[in-house]
């Protein structure tokens, strides 16, 4: 456990800090007259924190009928260095004292019936684990470690894997951390789990988990079905042949130029990589558009009879990538259209028309009308470039993308040096999972 649980001085430096800035908070409201209640929340109020992690949320609840912009107004004024993100509104994050720390506002509300934004949600759920979690704390520490180990942890788009206050609902749910991973290891699409036995609404979704404090809402919704299975694997090999490997797994270390070279050598595969600025928002709403951009490409050279074989998409340092691996990546110069069936004489006549100068045909085969016609393009980093500007990408992402973007084909990727590149491509190509 030590390597999960928090020492008892990291545990003293977080209540200390905790303590100081609702302190402050609390008085800055009195001077300004604000009835604001600041309230740390999240895994840090409920001791659930791993060891290692510097995060701290605080909360600042405002009565319905206030004003978000006051609870804003103390938020910043908590850190003469700071950042605005948004998320259903801004908040601020700052680094105080080495921690992470992000300022939310909120509302102050009795219950979850008259929500104003999902955040409201979150001092309820801090309550209710508090009320309950009491002994468990280290079944959930070596539970969200386990996660992060075999790659499930973290509710953001970008993994769709188990926030934490869904891991603290699973140890409540099964009793301790083995009893989770028994019972995940039959997990299934469809499953269920409802501790209150309150949810009356359905779901479009591969889990549900009932949120205890608003029976409306699923707190495995962002879960995806992949993610979900791949768990249930994990727990599944752990119980047959239980490791630290699980928990702590070797770290990825980005790849040399001779080893990306080498690596891509043996595979005997092409590889194009669309490189650009990543726009300035937050993950959950780049990664979205990162995937529906990659599957965008992806249609565009499936269409074309460019075989791509896996994909990923990545950002970091400023850059966003979208990488493809192509099993076909060069095609002949001539191409075959099949027309309509030859006895339909209308549409053969307009199937014709439309192609006036073909290589060879029209002729019949197989009782269709075929043309042979010379192909737009015969490499698949041409089709991408002449086709770009058609392919739909997302809002932010085709601003980008229009400014300038540069396309990598095979060895050239070893023209981009940056580490989380180089890891992006580490994890790619060594894409191991614990499954059996």
């Amino acid at each position: 456990m030590a390597r999960v649980r928090p020492t008892l001085e990291d545990r003293e430096r977080v209540r200390k800090l905790a303590e100081s800035i609702l302190s402050r908070i609390s008085d800055l409201a009195k001077e300004r007259g604000l009835p604001a209640q600041a309230m740390l929340v999240g895994s840090a109020a409920r001791g659930t924190w791993l060891a290692g992690d510097h995060d701290l949320d605080i909360f600042i609840a405002v009565p319905e009928g206030s004003e978000l912009e006051d609870a804003l107004n103390l938020a910043r004024a908590m850190a003469q260095e700071h950042e605005e993100k948004y998320a259903e509104h801004p908040y601020v994050h700052a680094i105080i004292e080495g921690f992470d720390v992000d300022l939310v506002p909120c509302y102050l509300l009795e219950n979850t019936s008259c929500l104003k934004s999902a955040v409201d949600r979150t001092p309820f759920h801090t309550r209710y684990v508090l009320e309950r979690i009491k002994g468990m704390e280290d079944q959930v520490l070596l539970l969200k470690q386990f996660m992060k180990g075999v790659g499930v942890y973290g509710s953001e788009l970008k993994v769709g894997g188990c926030s934490g206050y869904l891991s603290e609902l699973l140890v409540l749910h099964y009793g301790s951390f083995m009893g989770t991973l028994e019972g995940t290891s039959g997990w299934r699409p469809g499953e269920i789990i409802d501790l209150e036995g309150r949810g009356t609404l359905s779901h479009d979704a591969p889990m549900v988990v009932v949120d205890p404090v608003d029976p409306r809402r699923n707190v495995a919704a962002a879960l995806t079905l992949d993610k979900m299975l791949q768990f249930a694997a994990s727990a599944r090999c752990f119980r047959k042949g239980p490791s630290l490997d699980f928990f702590f797994p070797r770290s990825i270390q980005p790849l040399t130029d001779e080893e990306l070279i080498k690596t891509m050598e043996e595979r005997e595969s092409a590889f194009i990589l669309l490189e650009f600025l990543a726009p300035p928002v937050v993950e959950d709403i780049l990664f979205p558009q990162l995937r529906k951009a990659e599957e965008s490409i992806r249609a565009l050279l499936t269409r074309n009879e460019f075989s791509v074989l896996r994909s990923d998409v990545e950002s970091a340092d400023g850059l966003a990538w979208a990488l493809f691996e192509l099993g076909v990546w060069e095609l002949p110069r001539i191409m075959r259209r099949f027309g309509p069936p030859a006895y339909e004489s209308d549409h053969i006549s307009r199937f014709i028309s439309s192609h006036p100068q073909p290589i060879s045909g029209p002729y019949v085969e197989g009782g269709r009308a075929v043309v042979e016609v010379e192909r737009k393009y015969t490499k698949a980093w041409d089709l991408l470039e002449g086709e770009m500007s058609k392919l739909s990408l997302g809002k932010h992402l085709a601003v980008e993308v229009q400014k300038g973007h540069n396309i990598y084909v095979g060895p050239a990727l070893t023209n981009i040096k940056i580490p989380g590149f180089r890891t992006f491509l580490a994890r790619y190509f060594r894409r191991r999972q614990r499954i059996c």
